[in-house]
């Protein structure tokens, strides 16, 4: 059974002048159009392609690879616009439609959004929808398959007071907040982010930086080698402001003491007024 809006291994049965058609089942012989076609793939072989409707609405195999399938998010651009909707460059030669009842506010041409990918349930067409909070999953705190450290992939969603909503997984709704932010972050950037707290609203707190002891013993290591480059020394003590320490070693304030802590247990450096010396 095919997949639209998927990627799905067909087997190649036939070849034309202008492609290569596939076994798509009860959905009958799928064209891989010859633009995609390539020496290595014979009759007989299978392929991996992805599925979806050309401009007529056929069902249709290719080998590019788009920015996200169905069921994911994506941060795309409007490559144009007309009365029905907006049209968002999405990685095929045809752009993915979006129309205007699934946007919040009128897109524009050139600009980006966060949407969803989706097949629409009565045209079965492929379309997009900006109304991102409606696919996002709600489920029990107990539920989430998420305990503090573990690790998980992020699209970053948009900026508030606090920080930045992120959407993890392409499935649950995060937050990372400021005081854990020590890079530069936009809207649709796709980062590893490491899980803090999970709340009782089932929303997810992030940090950008391992947590538990083995950061604190990896982030010890990288102090201590900009000792040995700095001449044994950095001004910087367990009392400077965490805006210093954050610009010198993109860490949070307690991870710089965390990490000095071990520093000095293992008798490895010293602590002073003007900060602290290798011994």
């Amino acid at each position: 059974m095919l997949t639209l809006g998927d990627y799905n291994t067909l087997k190649i049965v036939k070849r034309v002048d202008f492609g290569l058609y596939l076994d798509g089942g009860d959905e009958g012989e799928v064209l891989i159009p010859k633009r995609y076609v390539t020496p290595q793939m014979q009759i007989g072989d299978e392929v991996q392609v992805f599925i979806y409707l050309d401009q007529d609405e056929r069902i249709i195999a290719t080998t590019e690879t788009p920015l996200a399938k169905v069921g994911e998010f994506a941060w795309l651009e409007v490559a144009w616009t007309n009365q029905y909707g907006a049209f968002l460059k999405w990685g095929l030669m045809k752009d993915l439609f979006c129309p205007f009842r699934e946007q919040k506010q009128r897109m524009e041409q050139g600009r980006h959004y966060i949407v969803y990918v989706k097949e629409d349930e009565e045209s079965h067409r492929l379309m997009a929808t900006a109304k991102v909070e409606k696919y996002l999953a709600t489920i029990p705190p107990s539920s989430l398959p998420y305990r503090h450290g573990d690790t998980c992939q992020c699209l970053v969603w948009q900026k508030t007071d606090l920080g930045f909503k992120v959407i993890i997984d392409h499935k649950y709704q995060g937050q990372i907040y400021d005081n854990q932010i020590f890079q530069p972050l936009h809207s649709g950037d796709r980062l590893t982010a490491y899980v803090d707290h999970v709340r009782q609203d089932g929303k997810i707190d992030l940090t950008l930086q391992p947590t538990g002891r083995q950061h604190t013993l990896d982030f010890a290591e990288v102090l201590l080698r900009y000792l040995y480059e700095n001449d044994g020394h950095c001004e910087l003590s367990d009392k400077s402001p965490a805006e210093l320490i954050a610009d010198r070693f993109k860490v949070s304030k307690k991870a710089y003491k965390r990490a000095i802590g071990d520093l000095y247990r293992r008798r490895l450096i010293t602590i002073s007024d003007d900060g602290i010396h290798l011994v």
